[in-house]
């Protein structure tokens, strides 16, 4: 009978360990999760784009952006007058998907 294994050789140092809660508080807010529901789903998008999706107003949107973009969950690439942010990690889109996809064990 086969186990499934963990992708994870060993439990990291205490650094990393920092690191990675870190950034999970960054996503356990509703609103940084839509956006990475938003850009999984419709792929990289403009700000003003994302406003609308969202029904955000710039400022918040922004402070989001930012606040994953420095945590490195998010890249964000001007294109003429644009900033257009896509998804960086794809472990931001992993945690979403987990959240969401969990069965309770029968």
């Amino acid at each position: 009978m086969k186990t499934k294994t963990s992708r994870c050789a060993g439990l990291p140092d205490a650094a990393e360990l920092e690191r990675l809660a870190s950034v999970l508080r960054l996503l356990a807010h509703p609103e940084r999760l839509r956006i990475v529901g938003r850009l999984e789903r419709g792929g990289a998008a403009p700000v003003h784009e994302l406003m609308g999706d969202l029904d955000h107003t710039q400022g918040a949107l922004s402070q989001h952006l930012n606040h994953m973009k420095r945590a490195g969950l998010l890249q964000a690439e001007r294109r003429g007058k644009e900033v257009w942010y896509s998804i960086a990690d794809r472990r931001a889109v992993s945690v979403l998907h987990c959240m969401c996809c969990k069965k309770e064990n029968p």
